[in-house]
């Protein structure tokens, strides 16, 4: 029987996942910290939520209708530009209130969102896929030949192949990094003896330490591995409850009453932060 493709993916899977994110306003992209961006969609300095969602409405297109990246920019470029957010512009960190010249849209960060978030969501889609197969396609391979230059820790896992739930998935399951092209193919026992593969030893988990430099929290991540995609696949809408309800417990008071009053009357789940709200579609 044939293994399952990352590129073959149909975009079923990959679309639910996207559509069931709310949004998050951020400043920094420290402030929207690994499993959230499976919750929410956001971008970095996008601190309205009208841009918000014409990012958001300009994506999902891409992501349902398999939008080239230069029909993406055609169509969103003049409208950001129109809207002012284009260029570099002074804006205040709502953390820090220092007033910081950043960089809003340009060529290279649409390049960025279009790329990372079709990834993702075409990953976490093949992973549901995944599950539901595994009974019969009970191996991964690791395929890290899709990038013209592959990290040196990505290029050392090409060929890898673990049953599926080995826990070197839950840290290597890509994407998990920016720019990341790497992939999995899902194999049953046949296509691995046809293949000549043997399944392989989870290589020694070697890790590094980062700060966040916006909360200060410390951890100790994977080589190979970069901050921001430091989570485990599927989570979906499993944490997005807690994450909620955590966001609004580390609130101020008058701003956790904002929050819930914001609930009550709207019947729309969001929550007020110094980085400006989280919300349910």
């Amino acid at each position: 029987m044939p293994a399952f493709e990352f590129k073959l993916l149909p975009p079923a899977d990959a679309i639910e996942f996207f559509r069931q994110k709310g949004y998050l306003i951020s400043f920094s992209w420290e402030d929207v910290w690994q499993q959230e961006h499976q919750a929410a969609f956001t971008v970095a300095k996008a601190m309205q939520i009208d841009i918000l969602r014409d990012i958001r409405e300009a994506v999902d297109n891409a992501l349902a209708e398999g939008t080239t990246f230069e029909q993406f920019r055609k169509e969103l470029a003049p409208l950001l530009l129109q809207k002012g957010w284009w260029g570099r512009a002074d804006m205040t960190d709502p953390i820090t209130n220092d007033v910081k010249n950043v960089q809003l849209g340009s060529m290279r960060r649409l390049k960025v969102i279009y790329d990372t978030n079709l990834r993702t969501a075409h990953s976490e889609g093949q992973w549901q896929r995944i599950q539901r197969n595994k009974d019969s396609f009970p191996y991964l391979k690791y395929d890290a030949k899709n990038s013209e230059h592959p990290r040196l820790e990505h290029s050392a896992w090409d060929g890898l192949v673990l049953p599926v739930d080995d826990a070197f998935w839950q840290a290597h399951y890509p994407v998990k990094a920016w720019g990341c092209k790497c992939g999995v193919m899902q194999l049953d026992e046949d296509t691995l003896n046809e293949l000549g593969l043997k399944p392989s030893e989870p290589p020694q988990e070697k890790t590094y330490t980062y700060i966040n430099k916006r909360t200060g929290e410390v951890q100790r991540i994977p080589k190979g591995v970069d901050p921001s995609f430091n989570y485990p696949p599927g989570g979906r809408l499993a944490n997005l409850q807690k994450m909620l309800a955590d966001k609004i417990n580390r609130l101020p008071d008058d701003l956790k009453a904002a929050a819930n009053e914001q609930i009550k009357k709207t019947g729309i789940q969001a929550v007020f932060s110094v980085t400006g709200y989280y919300a349910l579609t």
